[in-house]
């Protein structure tokens, strides 16, 4: 069964990371420890793209391929893998209304640690999100 992620785009430290992942319709994660993050990213995993303050933007499947690439004169410190079928979300998905999603579907206890790179979430919330944001969002 696919995984589902939640990928932070960024945004807060290098505002062009954001922009390029939407324009080449990539996940990407920079330096260690977290460009090793995007190395667990399998085929067909399900991926949504998160910018703080605005939440999920936009969404793919994962290719299952990584690749690396130099920021600047650092060496392959950007590590990133494509995204099929991906879809820019025409109104973010808010990160309160991500929660009362995954409520909905689960219990009240149920929450998200937002400070991270990477998030995991159990396939039956990624799926109600997928849904969620083919409906509302696209």
């Amino acid at each position: 069964m696919p995984k589902v992620y939640i990928v932070n785009t960024n945004q807060r430290f290098n505002k062009q990371n954001e922009l390029e992942m939407k324009n080449e319709k990539k996940v990407a994660a920079y330096y260690s420890p977290w460009k090793y993050y995007i190395d667990e990213i399998e085929a067909n995993d399900i991926v949504f793209l998160y910018s703080n303050g605005k939440g999920i933007i936009a969404r793919g499947a994962a290719t299952g391929i990584v690749e690396a690439k130099d920021v600047g004169k650092d060496i392959e410190q950007e590590h990133y893998m494509h995204l099929n079928h991906y879809n820019d979300l025409e109104s973010p998905l808010a990160p309160s209304e991500i929660i009362r999603i995954a409520k909905s579907i689960t219990d009240d206890d149920y929450n998200i640690k937002w400070n991270q790179t990477m998030i995991h979430v159990p396939h039956f919330i990624g799926l109600k999100l997928w849904q969620h944001i083919t409906k509302n969002c696209l």
